[in-house]
């Protein structure tokens, strides 16, 4: 998953990608949700600074581009910080209004699912796979897929978030998760794979995820993830 700001070169084809796949997910989801989701879009294309990653809007002026009272606006942007679609970088204080950037790496992972609905070009794109001319040919390597967890010092802990994220994906789980080894160091859940773009696609596309089970086997544990030194 490619994560960066939308300018310079290929700016407006990654804003127009973001907010595509806003969008398709948006009408895949209930009403409440669809509705919720076009006012994100209304707000960033009318306010949102790409160059900055910065929104700083005063709520009336929201209420008023939505159509809707400053309590609804209030309520909606904390559903937006609550989903990680927004990041609160100065909270508003008398006289000056709360500053927010855009959380990408949320919403490109949340939206994932309707990426191929747009079209493999888009997929390539957010991916990062897209080779310059369009030209090369990708190769994707398949990575071992051991059975179980590689429990190592972690041993009950990282069994129980394995079982977490198998149950929740087993085609994923054998994929990423199973050839990952795990140590336990301190309050710190140390997860090493075998190689360093193994480690980044973990921590770029799941590692909320794996903090989630970690959560909920071993409250207060941290999640750390890198390649196995060589």
């Amino acid at each position: 998953m490619l994560i960066r700001k939308a300018v310079g070169r290929g700016s407006a084809t990654y804003k127009y990608d973001l907010l595509t796949v806003l969008g398709t997910y948006a009408l895949s989801q209930d009403k409440t949700l669809q509705r919720q989701t076009l006012r994100l879009i209304c707000l960033i294309t009318a306010r949102y600074n790409w160059q900055g990653d910065t929104l700083s809007v005063g709520q009336e002026e929201i209420a008023r581009l939505w159509s809707v009272d400053p309590r609804t606006v209030k309520r909606e942007m904390a559903a937006f910080r609550a989903r990680g679609w927004l990041i609160e970088r100065r909270a508003a204080a008398r006289g000056r209004v709360a500053v927010h950037g855009l959380g990408i790496r949320r919403i490109l992972e949340d939206t994932r699912m309707v990426w191929e609905r747009v079209g493999p070009d888009l997929v390539q794109r957010l991916d990062g796979d897209a080779q310059p001319g369009g030209t090369e040919e990708v190769k994707v390597i398949p990575f071992p897929q051991p059975e179980g967890p590689d429990l190592g010092s972690a041993g009950p802990v990282w069994g129980a978030v394995a079982e977490l994220l198998r149950a929740e994906d087993a085609g994923r789980y054998r994929a990423w998760f199973a050839p990952l080894h795990a140590e336990w160091r301190g309050h710190d859940l140390l997860l090493e794979a075998p190689s360093d773009f193994h480690a980044r696609y973990i921590e770029t596309h799941f590692l909320s995820r794996i903090e989630a089970a970690l959560k909920r086997i071993a409250p207060g544990g941290r999640v750390v993830i890198r390649a196995i030194p060589r």
